[in-house]
């Protein structure tokens, strides 16, 4: 008999007993056994308690940057090991571009995640959202939100079509957030998804609990999932809407999120007719749509909405590019560029469709008539032709294979009309130079997609493609399309953690953050850049002298720097200038004069100085008026690869009349340890 694959739940690899028969897995291009799938005995509830606890203890005691750092190792191990992932990928009906989309795309994934963790996100385990609200005059009573690990299990139910891709693209920013993984396979695949769990736990970098995964059925998910689990859903419509419904869900706090299936669309614009460089990578792009990983995808071109004078000529290029481009086989067969689909029963269900849409007004003008190839779960590529623009079907019926239909349109305002007609996508392309067209076309149909791809002359050969959902912008889309997002950069870390309102004195805001705020204690015992990072404390202070700004200092700057703006060289003029009391200091000159008032001349433990944010000039400063500057340590994050860390210094300038002149934050790098002084 075939293998049964196993499923790793409570750090130990698990298997059902041996009088289990399972659900029996074919090759997709042979019809050959490949492995056998069930979780028949499997106690869920016991693996989902486990990540409750050991996992989210686990991971809960590392920060954003050290598990963005896990990220990168992950991706790395599985880099090195792809070939084993890439030799089972064929067995689901991948040629090698297919799988170096599911399996590349999906380590790409944990490496986008790793890199901005470690730069849009804190060395801490709370996330500050938004700025400071300050609620009493007096600076006493501060409010603010935070971001935290939502306490559960995110539960990731993955289709079949990308076994790799689809579980790291769930995975990378659940486990950022601190939430640790119930990954749960399509059967289809289960045994590529169960090699590169297998990868993972074999490199020992995983935390405890951290990463389970069940080969087999979880019906039953919802009976165990509790408040403050996520389960995150890509499949059908349908599977995702009694989904949905679950009581777990609508009242039991358990938060769902689905990505759908969709009937994406691409549309040609009036100006991009045959001959035209838009017009080429209309067509590249749709037949490439058509038969990557044999047109399984769920943002594939469905809908060809072209101008109604194009159809025929669209339809001609797409025949003559698919005969030159395409020919359908076992992946594994030197020159095949279109596997197969994942089973004979998808290629059926795949037909089931065909034949819908064809009741319903649809002509097959590409691949009617074409017998399948034996052995395998192959089918040639097929375009229909919609005379009929408002035909019901083809806006709502979706055939998940190398299926797509063309449709005509008269006017741009139709053009949109058929967009939205889809009921809500995951992304829609618009082939066009014509920069009106392109806008207003995107302005009326973005709020029916959750992407849009805008794709012209200049973009055509750098463009990744209207079905290539990358890291760091949304994958996902309203309506049909689930109303969810999987994807999105640092956003989807978001949808594991919880959103709060904090209310408090300065010194419980500090402490709950770790950010230093005005008002919070402070410390001036010993200059702070004379402290190496691991002395360094938050709220440590230095409070510089008085220094006087003199008209001779005004001109010097203006002569020396070239900025004679007229409210620093001309008396009368800056007069007349309603936010000035006559000849005023350059802003920058009051920046240098506080950089010399608090820096430590010495070499020490601050190396660089990398940047300002958030600056602001207040009050005017007039030539006699004296400037004191106070800084204070905001914000310390070590970086967890190099030497060195980031503090966040809080300056702020003020005058004699202690009015606040400037405020900004001062970025610089310091050394994790004592730098030893040089001799002059």
């Amino acid at each position: 008999m075939t293998r049964m694959l196993q499923s790793y739940v409570q750090d130990a690899w698990w298997s059902p007993a041996e009088d289990v028969a399972g659900v029996e897995v074919l090759d997709a291009s042979t019809g050959e056994p490949v492995a056998r799938v069930s979780s028949e005995g499997l106690d869920l509830g016991a693996a989902l308690d486990h990540a409750r606890t050991v996992g989210q203890k686990s991971l809960g005691e590392l920060t954003f940057h050290q598990r963005a750092v896990l990220l990168k190792q992950l991706a790395l191990v599985l880099t090195e090991r792809k070939q084993e992932l890439y030799e089972l990928s064929y067995k689901t009906g991948a040629t090698k571009i297919d799988s170096w989309v599911d399996i590349d795309g999906g380590i790409g994934v944990l490496f986008t995640y790793s890199g901005k963790g470690r730069r849009e996100l804190p060395n801490a385990k709370v996330q500050l959202d938004g700025p400071l609200e300050v609620l009493a005059k007096d600076g006493s009573f501060l409010g603010r939100h935070i971001r935290t690990t939502l306490p559960g299990v995110a539960v990731q139910i993955n289709a079949f079509n990308f076994p790799v891709w689809g579980s790291l693209e769930k995975f990378a920013p659940a486990f950022l957030a601190g939430m640790p993984s119930v990954i749960k396979p399509a059967t289809p695949g289960a045994y590529l998804a169960e090699h590169m769990v297998r990868i993972m736990v074999e490199s020992g970098l995983l935390p405890a609990g951290s990463v389970q995964l069940v080969s087999g059925s979880i019906r039953d998910v919802f009976e165990h999932a509790k408040l403050g689990d996520v389960v995150s859903f890509t499949g059908s419509a349908s599977t995702a809407d009694a989904l949905r419904k679950h009581e777990a869900v609508q009242t039991g706090g358990v938060i769902f999120g689905a990505e759908t299936d969709s009937i994406n669309a691409s549309v040609l614009g009036p100006d991009a007719v045959s001959g035209t460089p838009e017009f080429d990578a209309y067509v590249r792009q749709l037949v490439n749509e058509m038969t990557t990983k044999a047109g399984q995808k769920c943002t594939a071109i469905r809908r060809a909405i072209v101008p109604t004078s194009s159809m025929d000529d669209v339809v001609e290029a797409v025949r003559a590019r698919i005969e030159e481009k395409i020919v359908v086989g076992d992946p594994r067969t030197e020159g095949v560029t279109m596997g197969a689909l994942a089973s004979a029963e998808q290629r059926e269900e795949v037909l089931r469709q065909v034949v819908r849409l064809v009741a319903d007004g649809g002509e097959a003008v590409i691949g009617a008539g074409q017998g399948l190839e034996e052995g395998g779960a192959f089918l040639r590529p097929i375009l229909l032709r919609f005379d009929d623009a408002n035909a019901e079907r083809v806006h709502d019926t979706e055939a998940f294979g190398p299926v797509s239909s063309v449709i005509g349109y008269d006017t741009p305002e139709q053009a949109a009309e058929l967009v939205v007609r889809g009921g809500g996508s995951l992304v829609t392309s618009v082939a066009s130079a014509d920069p009106a067209f392109v806008s207003t076309l995107t302005l009326r149909t973005a709020s029916a997609n959750g992407r849009m791809l805008l794709l012209d002359r200049d973009n055509a050969r750098t463009s990744t493609g209207h079905g290539s959902p990358l890291p760091m912008l949304v994958h996902g889309g309203p309506g049909r399309a689930g109303g969810g997002e999987e994807l999105g950069g640092v956003r989807s870390v978001f949808h594991y953690m919880q959103r709060t309102a904090i209310q408090g004195s300065p010194e419980m805001l500090t402490a709950v953050t770790g950010v230093w705020h005005t008002g919070a204690a402070t410390r001036d015992d010993v200059h702070p850049f004379q402290k190496s990072l691991e002395d360094l404390r938050i709220g440590d202070q230095v409070v510089s002298e008085a220094r006087e700004v003199t008209l001779e200092d005004i001109s010097h700057f203006a002569e020396f720097t070239g900025d004679t703006f007229y409210a620093h060289t001309n008396e009368e003029a800056a007069a007349a200038n309603p936010f000035f009391p006559g000849r005023v200091a350059h802003g920058y000159l009051l920046l240098s004069f506080a950089a010399g008032l608090f820096v430590w001349p010495d070499v020490g433990p601050v190396l660089a100085n990398y940047g300002l944010e958030n600056l602001r000039f207040i009050t005017p400063v007039s030539p006699g008026d004296k400037v004191r500057v106070a800084l204070t340590a905001k914000q310390i994050i070590p970086r967890e690869t190099d030497e060195y860390g980031e503090v966040h210094w809080d300056a702020v300038l003020t005058n004699q009349n202690d009015e606040i002149v400037a405020t900004y934050d001062v970025l610089t790098l310091v050394s994790k340890a004592p730098v030893a002084a040089v001799a002059a």
